[in-house]
């Protein structure tokens, strides 16, 4: 029985219509178990997820030293506030500090709640200044401010007006960025490779002129690291590939492998103007998400983060060797992978085929077909995939490859 809006009056509940609020295109699969590479759904079929829930299990499923990190937690307590000191917060946060080179950190549970936090900060420490500069493609949430500093006018549609002050310019271009500045500026924000809007990859040297240029016109360097961090393109912070420090970088998804946790990190200029009271979260830093981000850290040594930018090369290089006429371009970074196709073969429809097949991917925009694999993925997993690929193609083309 439910009761009908305004009223007290109960009715028999339609069984068939769910009580999930439309907001995803779900697939028609549950899944019950997974582990490592391989997830399972309630027949039993088995799945190799190049997906991990977006970028979020890059340790893949039921790895038992995250696990066994987080129910040491569970054992103990599973919350506090964050009125009291906390050692395990203390010891990532200087973990991260080490990896970004950057001076403090705030936890929060996402990646838009790290940006959100980003905008924050960043107006704080302009005293006044507050229009910020992001691109075309961009994507850095669906709150109203990382809404706002998100640059594709689909996530827009029907939620203006947006929050004023953000500008947004063509992605890889400093020339562009450089014509936006005007006296009220105070940052820029970009992702190293726009994952949402493509996997578009910022061209060689556009980081290091970015950096320069927020020097030059006193303005800080916001790189949101949500989708590109942790591991993901084989260092640790995406834009350590070009050696360049930010003022601000947002994390969050693979941080915990799948235990929501978000992190803003940011240099000692912008950290000496926030004092409490400025900001906050309840359940940020959750100490169950702390101990599996602790051991997430740690599992990224030298070692592994090399192993992940070496495969990402073997996949790439693989799908180029395949010769498929129907993909236009092949673009990524370790395992942050985009398979474009040429118009006509839609990405979508190739993802539907491969989850027959038993592979999890995900898309990126109507024509490219976005892989994440996990960095536990091996060579015959990886051969797996190649495999089914290029059958789905072959079906979808009618071409035999």
């Amino acid at each position: 029985m439910e009761t009908e809006p305004g009223s007290l009056v109960q009715t028999k509940v339609n069984t068939n219509y769910s009580r999930l609020l439309n907001t995803y295109s779900r697939y028609p699969v549950e899944f019950s178990y997974g582990n490592g590479a391989y997830i399972y759904d309630e027949t039993g079929k088995e799945y190799i997820d190049f997906l991990c829930g977006i970028a979020v299990t890059g340790f893949g499923h039921n790895h038992p030293g995250i696990k066994a990190a987080a129910v040491k937690q569970i054992e103990n307590f599973w919350h506090v506030s964050n009125l009291y000191t906390s050692t395990p917060q203390e010891t990532l946060a200087k973990k991260l500090v080490h990896h970004s080179g950057l001076d403090s950190v705030f936890f929060c549970n996402s990646g838009t709640e790290a940006i959100e936090a980003a905008i924050k900060f960043t107006r704080r420490w302009g005293k006044g200044k507050y229009e910020i500069i992001s691109t075309i493609g961009g994507f850095h949430g669906r709150t109203y401010g990382s809404l706002s500093a998100t640059g594709e006018y689909k996530y827009w549609e029907g939620f203006e007006p947006l929050v004023p002050g953000f500008t947004h310019v063509t992605f890889g271009n400093i020339q562009a960025i450089e014509n936006a500045i005007t006296n009220d500026t105070v940052a820029v924000l970009v992702e190293t490779i726009q994952g949402e809007g493509g996997v578009n990859v910022a061209p060689n040297n556009y980081l290091n002129e970015l950096r320069s240029l927020c020097t030059e016109k006193n303005i800080l360097l916001i790189i949101d690291e949500v989708q590109t961090g942790i591991g993901r393109t084989g260092k640790f912070f995406s834009y350590l590939h070009e050696e360049i420090i930010p003022d601000i970088v947002t994390a969050a998804k693979g941080i915990a492998n799948g235990i929501p946790l978000g992190a803003t990190i940011c240099s000692k200029d912008i950290a000496k103007e926030i004092k409490p009271g400025n900001h906050g979260s309840t359940f940020g830093g959750n100490p169950i998400a702390i101990a599996a981000a602790n051991k997430v850290v740690d599992l990224l040594n030298e070692e592994q983060l090399n192993k992940i930018e070496q495969l990402g090369k073997t996949i790439m290089d693989a799908l180029h060797g395949l010769n498929i006429s129907e993909i236009k371009n092949v673009r990524g970074r370790g395992l942050m992978i985009g398979i474009e196709f040429i118009q006509g073969i839609s990405a979508k429809d190739a993802a539907k085929r491969l989850l027959e097949k038993g592979f999890l991917v995900g898309t990126s925009g109507e024509t490219v077909l976005r892989i994440l694999p996990p960095f536990i993925i091996t060579q015959t997993e990886i051969m797996k995939f190649l495999l089914a690929f290029r059958k789905v193609i072959s079906d979808i083309s009618g071409k035999e490859y």
